[in-house]
Parts: C-alpha cells; sequence; structure tokens
C-alpha cells in the first residue's frame, strides 16, 4: 500500500502516487468530435478520486482514416482541440495530470464520418465482429491497403494531433500501438502481409510505432512526455500472442526504447500472469528487462491493491486501472480510509459503452 501511494515521475512531470485512469473508449463526444461538459465532469471525478493520472479515451487524429467510432473525441481541428480545454482543466482544478491518447482506428473502423471505407496496412478482413457497445452491427468491413501516401498522412496526423494537445494544455500523450488498431494492424502477422519496408520481419512491423514517435516527438519536442501503449491482446481477438514470444518482446520494448519513448503503456487481461504459456515473465516484466529506464505503466485487472503492488514489485512505475476505476473513481481515496471496493457493474457499459449522469455526478 504505501508503495502505491509514493510519488513517481515521468519525464519531467511528477505524479503524487502510482495510480492512473487507464484509457477507455466512451463514444459521449458530439457527433462532430468535441469533447463535452459531461466528459470534463467524467474525467474531473478520476482527480478528485486521488488518480494521479488521467488517461483520455482514443482521441482520432486526423479527418481521413482515423476516426473509429461514431461520437469519438477528435483532435483533428483546432475547434475539436479547444473543446478539450474545459477537460483538461477541470482535471488540473482537482489536482491531476492528463494525457490525450492518440488513435488511429485503421481496419477497425466501425463509424466513420470522413471516410465510407476503413483502410489498413493489408487488404485482410478482421476477425470477430462489430462492437455493439460503440454502435457497430455485423462483420467488419473488409479494408483497403494502404499506399505509402495513407501512411505518410496517417503518421502526420498523429504529429498535428499532438501540436494540438499541446494547444489545450495536455501533460503528455500516449500513442495508442495497442488492442488491433492501426499500429497494432502493422506489428500483427496476420493483418500485415506486407512486402515492403513496413511488413515481413518484425522488425518492420515495429516500425509504423517508432515512426509515430520520431514524428511526434520532432513535431512538438520536449514540452510533453510521449509514451505508447503495447498489447498483445486485441478488441477483436483476445487471445493474441506475439508469435515470437520472448524474442519478440525484446524486439518491441527495445524498438520503442530506443526510438525515446518517453514511457510504455502495456497492457493485458491479467497483467501478473506469463505473457507466453503457463509459466515465465508477465509482459509487464519483459518491457521492464527489455527496456530498462523507460518509465512502465501496467494495465490488466489490477483493481486489487495486492495485485497492484505485484506489477510493482515487477517493474512497473505506475498502475492504470479500467474497470475498477469505472465502479470506483475515487478508488485511491477509497484505499486510504480501508472501504471496500464496488465490484465492476456491467451496466456502466450496457446497452452503449457512453458515458452514464451516475459517472458525472458530484462526490460524496
Amino acid at each position: 500500500m504505501s508503495a502505491l501511494f509514493s510519488p513517481s515521475r515521468i519525464a519531467h512531470l511528477d505524479l503524487s502516487n502510482r495510480f492512473a485512469v487507464a484509457p477507455m473508449t466512451r463514444v459521449s463526444a458530439s457527433e462532430h468530435g468535441h469533447a463535452t461538459e459531461q466528459m470534463a465532469r467524467y474525467y474531473q471525478r478520476f482527480a478528485e478520486g486521488g488518480f494521479s493520472l488521467v488517461i483520455t479515451e482514443g482521441i482520432y487524429t486526423d479527418q481521413a482514416y482515423s476516426q473509429g467510432y461514431l461520437f469519438q473525441p477528435g483532435l483533428s481541428s483546432t475547434e475539436q482541440a479547444q473543446s478539450w480545454r474545459p477537460v483538461v482543466d477541470a482535471v488540473h482544478a482537482a489536482g491531476g495530470k492528463i494525457f490525450a491518447q492518440l488513435m488511429h482506428a485503421g481496419a477497425l473502423a466501425q463509424g466513420n464520418r470522413f471516410r465510407c471505407d476503413p483502410a489498413g496496412p493489408s487488404s485482410v478482413q478482421p476477425r470477430g465482429k462489430q462492437m455493439a457497445v460503440y454502435r457497430g452491427r455485423g462483420a467488419y468491413a473488409v479494408p483497403l491497403e494502404m499506399t505509402q501516401a495513407d501512411i505518410a498522412e496517417a503518421i502526420a496526423g498523429f504529429a498535428q494531433a499532438a501540436q494540438r494537445a499541446v494547444e489545450a494544455g495536455f501533460d503528455g500523450i500516449e500513442i495508442h500501438g495497442a488492442n488491433g488498431y492501426l499500429l497494432d494492424q502493422f506489428l500483427t502477422d496476420y493483418t500485415n502481409r506486407r512486402s515492403d519496408e513496413w511488413g515481413g520481419t518484425i522488425e518492420n512491423r515495429i516500425r509504423l510505432h517508432t515512426q509515430v514517435v520520431d514524428t511526434v516527438r520532432a513535431a512538438i519536442g520536449a514540452q510533453l512526455p510521449v509514451g505508447v501503449r503495447i498489447s498483445q491482446a486485441k478488441v477483436n481477438d483476445y487471445l493474441h500472442k506475439w508469435a515470437g514470444g520472448e524474442s519478440d518482446a525484446r524486439t518491441v520494448f527495445g524498438a520503442l526504447a530506443a526510438a525515446g519513448a518517453g514511457f510504455i503503456h502495456v497492457t493485458e487481461f491479467e497483467a501478473w500472469k506469463p505473457a507466453f504459456g503457463n509459466d515465465g515473465p508477465s509482459l509487464a516484466r519483459l518491457a521492464r528487462q527489455f527496456a530498462p529506464g523507460v518509465p512502465l505503466i501496467a494495465n490488466g485487472s489490477l483493481h486489487e491493491s495486492g495485485r497492484a503492488a505485484q506489477l510493482l514489485d515487477a517493474g512497473a512505475d505506475i498502475i492504470a486501472l479500467g474497470r475498477g476505476a469505472l465502479s470506483n473513481p475515487s478508488l485511491p481515496v477509497l484505499l486510504t480510509k480501508g472501504a471496500a471496493l464496488a465490484p465492476f457493474d456491467p451496466a456502466l457499459l450496457a446497452p452503449l459503452g457512453n458515458i452514464k449522469e451516475v459517472e458525472t455526478s458530484t462526490l460524496a
């Protein structure tokens, strides 16, 4: 418990404890991707409840192929950036820090007002079904294969969105390279069948992650920490594992560290479990081993303080909570009081995964 409440640091940013709110898609922006007053109250609650860091839901980056969901917020225009300022100010007023998670949906786009067809590394239909909680229906569409110009446009979109995040007052940038979205599609062997410099070996397939980090850092300099979220599992393929096991982990985490990632955010369903097979190190421990010195955020069913402390022992610096934070927006405060935590309530994500009014009510 004492370790969880000790101060931490990401780049030049001081955090009062080790608790962060994980990014969670909430599809509660305006139709045109503007952040709303309801979103400001929602994010502020976590800071009021003792979370030192809040990471936003995935924010789309451009007005081409990046938007994944209807009513998803964006940072693709000055007007969208301005709409985020009240959200950032609300979190700051409650004593928290807030990172913008920049996301390109790629082939998993199921609601894009700018393009009729999704695009991805290769013309491969995504596994599974579109997510009903985010207004999706039926199978995913077969994506267009991205051209070199499309890839360059996507990279530039991340950089431009990061510049707008600076203007909106965010404290950091998280590049969404996980969970089956565009960057992860390039990393994944079965969704990336390219034969150019973006495909083939894992050294090529991690290239989009590192190029985005490089370009974003060049665009905004050292003003904000720029990190990457990484995973094996995907929203449409929960059981996926990297085919090369620990060798792939060495390549992935080594490449992110070499690119100058300001932090690495690893997410697994149960973060303490072995990354590969029935025994061996967790993905968080492998990240610590292969990216020494890079601040590490761990996410995955860590709302029990014992599990969270276990991940700190494995080398994590910050514990990010998703479902635990939704059910207990004041979780750090509750822990200091020795109060019981509420179990996760599935009604928070039903019938849609949007923000419910109970999530924006004033804390008692």
